[in-house]
């Protein structure tokens, strides 16, 4: 069973054309890096894949095809603009716990001690790259098949940044997907199995990390880079 499969997949808002003709099938038990340019499209996919934006065409989460039974299968990075701003962390979590049966609490205690979160904060205390780190251990404290990470990082610091990536592989269960929309494409670029780039309103590539090193000769964000520069998507 795959972990993710999109077909045919269209997607329009106020008669613009955001996406046309998506096609992508990833394994379980990959890291994989969503690129694109800002205004591509790969929040936009990834709200299709949850279900919460509505296009037409097949997207399949670990077997799962309606909204409903994907929200089930998916844990994608919440803002956390719909909670008071002065709620406090602890809180937040007891919610997660609540509305989510497949919440770790355990792994959640783990998260929070690594990235250093103090529960008795409130939420509009807490500074860009702090709100992010809970986003970030909120996400990956749910048990689920694929874990959506929407630009996880642009808030963190360079150094904490590079200790949570470097640790992200621990954080994700063996058979799960995680798919990452980033901009920093050096600093991930280790952790990847494969890219995912939407050029064009479309997912225009789809390579193995290990096959662009080896069969193109380049470093992931090298080759990411002459996609912008005349190279070519499609070999």
């Amino acid at each position: 069973m795959t972990a993710l499969t999109i077909k045919d997949l269209r997607y329009k808002h106020n008669q613009h054309l955001i996406l046309h003709d998506v096609q992508l099938e990833l394994a379980p038990g990959k890291i994989i890096g969503l690129l694109g340019e800002n205004g591509a499209g790969k929040t936009t996919l990834m709200r299709l894949i949850t279900g919460s934006a509505k296009g037409k065409g097949t997207i399949e989460v670990n077997g799962a095809t309606t909204a409903v039974t994907r929200k089930q299968q998916v844990s994608f990075t919440d803002h956390l603009n719909g909670f008071n701003s002065g709620i406090k962390l602890q809180q937040i979590v007891k919610f997660y716990q609540s509305v989510y049966p497949d919440f770790n609490s355990d792994r959640y205690q783990e998260l929070s001690t690594f990235l250093n979160l103090d529960g008795q904060q409130k939420l509009a205390a807490l500074s860009k790259g702090t709100r992010e780190k809970l986003i970030i251990a909120l996400t990956l404290s749910r048990q689920v098949a694929l874990y959506l990470l929407d630009e996880p990082f642009s808030g963190i610091d360079s150094m904490s940044r590079k200790k949570i990536i470097n640790s992200i592989i621990k954080w994700t269960p063996d058979n799960a997907t995680l798919l990452i929309s980033d901009h920093y494409v050096t600093e991930i670029a280790p952790i990847l199995d494969e890219i995912v780039v939407v050029k064009d309103q479309t997912v225009s590539v789809h390579k193995g990390a290990d096959e662009i090193r080896d069969q193109q000769g380049m470093e992931l964000e090298d080759y990411y880079e002459s996609l912008y520069a005349g190279g070519d998507t499609h070999d």
